[in-house]
């Protein structure tokens, strides 16, 4: 993505933003609500077990964690035995994978990038990602990978309305680079126009986002798509 104007006034987010300060000192200055972010096994194996158990993924399935930053998710599934690989806008992130992992996660360039879909997947991943991009970039996105994707589980933040840029968890309006804050309503009919179908929706999804969902019940936005 470049940051160049978007046609609904929202300019996108260069990837130099998603560097090593964004994910080391994010909290402390300003941008973000990381600080020297690094792998927790109890609460992303804990969050990886509940989204294989839930959605469910079944054993031999192919999954894509789009926007996995240092890689951590990737990491979790692997260990449970789910064929993983993840892919992010951040170069930074993507070198500071873990080093079992690493060869299985890559940068991509935006959202035009036919890299990211190189493999037909069961499953995409995306986890607080979309929040990230403007909505014209979402809608390239979401059909360049319909036809290579067969379901997605996309966790999102959502925005107090359509017409504010705040979200309905404060915290969330902290990080620059959230440029999206839209309601559930408006997230469905996106999806339902890049050709996806709202198969589940939900405000909570157990082992994920828990720590949020129980101080702000309908602060995110669970949905699962095929």
């Amino acid at each position: 993505m470049s940051s160049m104007q978007q046609p609904d006034g929202q300019k996108a987010i260069e990837a130099s933003v998603y560097g090593e300060a964004y994910f080391e000192r994010g909290a402390v200055i300003g941008i973000s609500g990381y600080m020297n972010y690094s792998w927790m096994p109890e609460a992303t194996l804990r969050m990886a077990h509940f989204i294989i158990n839930q959605l469910p993924i079944d054993p031999g399935q192919l999954v894509l964690d789009y926007g996995c930053a240092k890689g951590f998710l990737v990491k979790a599934m692997r260990i449970l035995d789910v064929d993983t690989y993840g892919v992010d806008l951040s170069a930074y992130a993507i070198d500071q994978a873990p080093s079992e992992v690493r060869h299985f996660c890559r940068v991509v360039e935006g959202c035009d990038d036919p890299a990211a879909f190189e493999r037909e997947y069961d499953w995409m991943l995306s986890k607080d990602v979309f929040e990230h991009i403007a909505e014209p970039d979402l809608r390239k996105l979401l059909a360049r990978a319909r036809p290579r994707v067969k379901r997605m589980f996309a966790v999102i933040p959502l925005g107090i309305s359509d017409d504010s840029p705040n979200f309905v968890v404060p915290d969330y309006d902290k990080d620059i680079t959230h440029i999206t804050a839209r309601t559930a309503a408006w997230w469905s009919k996106l999806f339902a126009e890049t050709g996806w179908n709202v198969d589940r929706f939900s405000h909570t999804f157990k082992g994920v986002k828990e720590n949020w969902t129980g101080a702000w019940p309908e602060g995110n936005a669970f949905f699962v798509l095929s």
